[in-house]
Parts: C-alpha cells; sequence; structure tokens
C-alpha cells in the first residue's frame, strides 16, 4: 500500500499539473477569441474598401477628407468602429489613397487596409 505521504505528494503533482492544463487553456480561449475579433475586423475593412472600390475614383471626395461609424453604428457589430481617410493626389497626381481602420475594444485594437485609386 501506499503511506499518507506519499498519497499526498502525488495529490499535489496532480493538482500543479492540472492548474498547468487550465492556464493553457484559458490562454487558449483568449487566443481564440481576438483571433475571431480580428477576423471580423478585417472582413469589416474588406467590405468597406470593396464599397470604397466600386465608386472608383470619380466617386471619391475630390479634397481629403475622413468619415467615421462611431462604435453601435455598424449593424450587426456595435463594439467596433469604422474610419475612412482619402487623400487626394496621393501619392501622386490623379491618385488617391483609401484608409480603412476598424478600432474595437474602445479604440485599443485596430486593422486598416490601405489602397491607391487612380483615374
Amino acid at each position: 500500500g501506499f503511506t499518507l505521504v506519499e498519497s499526498l505528494v502525488a495529490l499535489t503533482v496532480l493538482c500543479v499539473g492540472f492548474l498547468a492544463v487550465a492556464g493553457v487553456t484559458l490562454g487558449t480561449m483568449r487566443g481564440r477569441s481576438f483571433s475571431a475579433r480580428v477576423s471580423r475586423a478585417t472582413v469589416l475593412a474588406q467590405e468597406k474598401m470593396e464599397d470604397v472600390v466600386r465608386e472608383g475614383y470619380s466617386g471619391l471626395p475630390t479634397t481629403d477628407s475622413s468619415s467615421s461609424e462611431a462604435y453601435g453604428s455598424i449593424a450587426g457589430y456595435p463594439r467596433y468602429s469604422r474610419v475612412v481617410s482619402v487623400d487626394v493626389a496621393d501619392p501622386a497626381p490623379g491618385m488617391k489613397t483609401v484608409t480603412v481602420m476598424i478600432r474595437w475594444d474602445f479604440d485599443r485594437h485596430a486593422v486598416r487596409l490601405k489602397t491607391i485609386i487612380a483615374k
């Protein structure tokens, strides 16, 4: 049979092992959650960028501009905000640089996409 001391040592080792597994599981769950948020933000940025590209050069503002959608204003995604910026004649005349930025967690994280649209 086992002595009381051996049993306590075995139980301690087992508890330490379970705590390590719980820590890894918690880290994995946090990573998965963050990854899902990054994926959602990327999809929102891509969708807006597709809308902008569809408008084409002539459909964009003629002066540098920026438009914002505050938290709660993107349908179905209340935890995200979006900013679309247009820089005219950047990097050269006849070109416009469009930046779409999605923020979440109250601006602690962001995804940014850029493209250049020419005449």
